[in-house]
């Protein structure tokens, strides 16, 4: 190792180095959280200025997370937050945990990724290890941050070091969080591969090293595509299994009592968060660019992209079915999240729902006791303001349709149940109102 290499590697394994997250959201600041906790000093950064604030203020602003931990954190002066990117030279490791969304035209947008790594050449000094963490294509690290840190004249590996290990944060997840899962780490050179292990290594059990930056950045991937393409063929077989009178959701209890050889995912209105619907787009489009086809990525993609029209031609053929139309008709969607019990609404096919439901002349309302008011969103800019109403046995009466699109726990579906006169379920909740439920 280099001067710099072993100093920094005994900073770390004595907790005295401080450690940059740049992004504080649902990556970068339970990440934060996690090496705070771990004895590190940490300084977040964020353009966000009201996200900093609130740090400052040892207030959380994410639902999911315990808000005494951020207070701890903060009063402990483990972590602190700043908007100020001047200040990127002070921490030894600077990890980017910043978006990676798609553009108007659905392909990979990098500009944030751009930006901050012309944010960290600006300011590079020797010794730094730079970490990045989110979600993109294979090539990222190698060919869009790496030339804007050597352009500064330093030398990767010697003068400054990189490395890529892709976040695995699951937003709610009870049972795992960022500091019980293993680490995948890839470097663009041996010694950067061995400082991000040795930084890792004092906050997750286990770090699990691979041979490149490339190679960690389609580790992501794949384990993102694997569910969406799972995903979309539970999707397909509820599809085909209505026509054939079978129930998917019986199908599915039963096939998981198979010991092996089979991993359960139930189907939905669609795919939503910001890795599933959008991870898939990243390969395929670096692959069409390098002359080659992602058809069975495309196919899911097509097919999860489906399930909202199919939810809401199914609700139109029964209110049909009854003499109605689904113009004027009043529809009360209950949950907007992604998933279930989370306040994330990112890429969620709530959107997509109420856009189509709008689109074909109905009235909606949504339900959702973690989300009060709905964001703007990236694919749905012209939805009207929308709050969440409160959840009553008269408003339920007064709907022709209640919408299970998100199954939060805090929902009370036997309310529900009662005084609903149409329930359509696309998440499998209810399975025994065979006179008033649609399963969709």
């Amino acid at each position: 190792m280099t001067d710099h290499a072993s100093q920094l590697a005994r900073r770390f394994a004595r907790r005295e180095a401080l450690v940059g997250v740049i992004g504080l959201g649902y990556v970068g600041l339970p990440l934060a959280l996690t090496f705070s906790e771990a004895g590190h000093r940490v300084l977040g950064f964020d353009t966000d200025r009201q996200k900093v604030a609130e740090i400052e203020a040892q207030r959380c602003y994410i639902g999911h997370l315990d808000a005494e931990r951020v207070r701890h954190a903060v009063s402990g002066d483990r972590l602190r937050a700043t908007a100020d990117f001047d200040r990127l030279a002070e921490p030894d490791a600077l990890i980017v945990c910043v978006p990676t969304p798609l553009d108007e035209e659905d392909e990979p947008d990098l500009g944030y990724v751009v930006a901050t790594a012309e944010s960290i050449a600006a300011t590079l000094r020797p010794g730094q290890l730079v970490i990045l963490e989110s979600t993109t294509y294979p090539g990222t690290s190698e060919e869009i941050v790496l030339p804007r840190l050597t352009a500064t004249g330093a030398r990767c590996g010697a003068d400054f070091f990189l490395a890529y290990s892709p976040e695995r944060e699951d937003p709610g997840n009870p049972t795992f969080s960022t500091g019980s899962i293993p680490k995948v780490v890839g470097g663009a050179d041996p010694v950067s591969g061995d400082l991000a292990e040795a930084l890792y290594e004092t906050v997750v059990p286990r770090v699990v090293r691979v041979s490149s930056t490339g190679a960690a950045e389609a580790t992501k991937l794949t384990e993102n595509i694997f569910r969406a393409v799972n995903i979309a063929l539970v999707n397909e077989l509820k599809m085909v299994y209505e026509t054939l009178g079978i129930d998917i959701w019986e199908v599915l209890d039963a096939a998981e009592t198979k010991p092996f050889g089979f991993m359960r995912f139930d189907p939905g209105p669609g795919w939503g968060g910001h890795c599933i619907p959008i991870d898939p787009i990243y390969l395929a489009s670096r692959a069409r660019r390098r002359g080659a086809q992602a058809r069975f990525i495309e196919l899911a993609a097509e097919i999860n992209l489906e399930m909202p029209d199919w939810v809401v031609d199914k609700l139109a053929d029964r209110l049909g079915q009854s003499g109605r139309s689904l113009d004027g008709a009043r529809v009360l969607l209950l949950g907007i999240a992604y998933k279930r019990d989370v306040a994330d609404p990112r890429e969620s096919p709530a959107f997509e729902l109420i856009d189509r439901l709008l689109t074909r002349g109905a009235e909606v309302e949504y339900h959702d006791p973690h989300i009060p008011v709905a964001p703007a969103m990236r694919s749905w800019p012209d939805l009207p303001p929308l709050a969440s109403v409160e959840l009553t046995p008269e408003r339920l009466e007064e709907a022709d349709a209640v919408l299970i699109a998100t199954d939060h726990s805090a929902v009370d579906y036997e309310m529900v149940a009662r005084h609903a006169r149409l329930v359509v379920d696309t998440r499998g909740v209810l399975r025994t109102l065979t006179d008033k439920l649609l399963s969709a």
